[in-house]
């Protein structure tokens, strides 16, 4: 969320960038709010300081103010629900050099790597090579899973688990603290994080979330992480760090689950938009200084491209727009790969720098060494997500006789360079 100070003092921006982040925010009502709750809370001051100076003096003037106290914390109570609401959909300020455009047209390419390969043979998508192969069985996946099921098989589980573990060691190399974070998560995480009340539709919502240990039905309601960011974020939740304990650089390796709601009718068809998959996914916590976020922000993104030149697959690096970025976003990249049955790009990984607007909504501060309380700044990146970067592996190295050669950088974990005919 942004700082209530910076929206009096410039509404107008506020209006502005929510014009430009397609977010249909009342600015001059979450104002009007704000002013509310200010005088509410400043009556109920004075009230209890005038209840106070009364002591048992004057019982029948105490038990007036102290209904009249009653009455406006209960007013204080709906204003401020509401106000916090309105507070949650502020969208981020967003950088100088972000494209302003309401959709994905306007995103802007910065940066491409690789020849795109050119094959002297009709080639086959992944799905195909899979089914060609006994490696992916989309069938039998959406009977038992339903709608995106899937199954991966054979030489095709290793290679999933093969290319997570090279990212995953990879990450580890460059600094970043592993974790196994949780799934299972509570609401205030993804309130944190900023997937509440955004993006609440493609998350999922445990129907029984079980028992306490003496029998009660646990009534606070869990859901499946879409990603590990909430996780590793809320870690640091209610937590002052010392300056000279930052950055803090962590990487996660989860499970992750999308409904894919808001999706709808996109990508049908293989592994490129699932309900779950894995991923290794890493977060910085800085200093908030503008320049030293966006320094993160670059690193981040250097270790996804390292990562698939390594894979040697063909990517380009798009800047993202403000209508396609999300609310807290202050800049932000996606790094495609290419697909070649898809003849195009496709995501795999996303890099953005979110400031302090996830940190204000967890509450992680730092210490100067001043003695000043400031947020953090926040920022994420995918390290790299399968199955989804198996379409581009199987698709790439496919040869003309129908086997699929191994990255090179992979084979030391599977043992095998060529995926054989069965």
């Amino acid at each position: 969320m942004l700082d209530i100070n910076f929206i009096r003092q410039n509404p107008e921006k506020v209006k502005e960038i929510c014009k430009a982040k397609n977010i249909g925010l009342d600015v001059d009502h979450l104002l009007e709010l704000d002013k509310k709750r200010r005088e509410l809370i400043k009556q109920s001051e004075e009230l209890r300081a005038q209840q106070k100076k009364l002591g048992r003096e004057d019982l029948e003037k105490a038990r007036e103010i102290k209904g009249k106290f009653k009455t406006l914390s209960g007013e204080l109570v709906e204003v401020g629900k509401e106000y916090q609401e309105l507070m949650l959909l502020t969208p981020n300020v967003y950088s100088e050099d972000t494209p302003v455009g309401p959709d994905e047209s306007y995103n802007k390419e910065v940066h491409q790597w690789g020849k795109i390969p050119k094959f002297d043979f009709k080639i086959k998508d992944h799905l195909q090579l899979g089914k060609d192969l006994d490696l992916i069985d989309v069938e039998k996946g959406v009977k038992v899973s339903g709608f995106r099921g899937y199954y991966l098989k054979n030489e095709a589980v290793l290679l999933h688990y093969a290319v997570l573990w090279y990212a995953l060691l990879k990450i580890i190399n460059k600094g970043f603290v592993s974790m196994l974070p949780p799934t299972i998560i509570k609401e205030f995480v993804l309130r944190g994080s900023g997937h509440f009340p955004f993006g609440k539709e493609d998350i999922y919502q445990i129907a029984n979330p079980g028992r306490l240990a003496d029998g009660q039905e646990i009534k606070e309601p869990v859901f499946l992480a879409g990603t590990a960011e909430p996780s590793l974020l809320a870690y640091f939740s209610d937590t002052i760090l010392e300056e000279k304990d930052l950055p803090q650089k962590i990487c996660g390796f989860s499970q992750c689950y999308r409904s894919e709601i808001g999706s709808y009718g996109k990508d049908t068809k293989g592994l490129y938009r699932i309900h779950e998959f894995m991923k290794v996914e890493q977060v910085v916590l800085c200093k908030d200084n503008i320049k030293e976020s966006n320094y993160w922000l670059e690193e981040m993104r250097k270790i996804s491209q390292e990562i698939l030149e390594e894979l040697k697959l063909p990517y380009r690096v798009v800047q993202i727009s403000t209508g396609e970025m999300g609310a807290g976003k202050y800049k932000m990249y996606d790094i495609e790969t290419w697909m070649p049955s898809r003849e195009n790009y496709g995501e795999t990984h996303s890099d953005s720098n979110l400031t302090d607007w996830q940190p204000r909504r967890l509450n992680i501060r730092y210490k100067t060494e001043k003695g000043e309380k400031r947020f953090v700044h926040a920022l994420n990146n995918t390290v790299l997500a399968s199955p989804r970067i198996l379409i581009a592996i199987l698709e790439n190295y496919q040869r003309k006789d129908g086997r699929v050669d191994v990255p090179k950088v992979l084979q030391k974990y599977l043992g095998f360079k060529i995926i054989p005919r069965k």
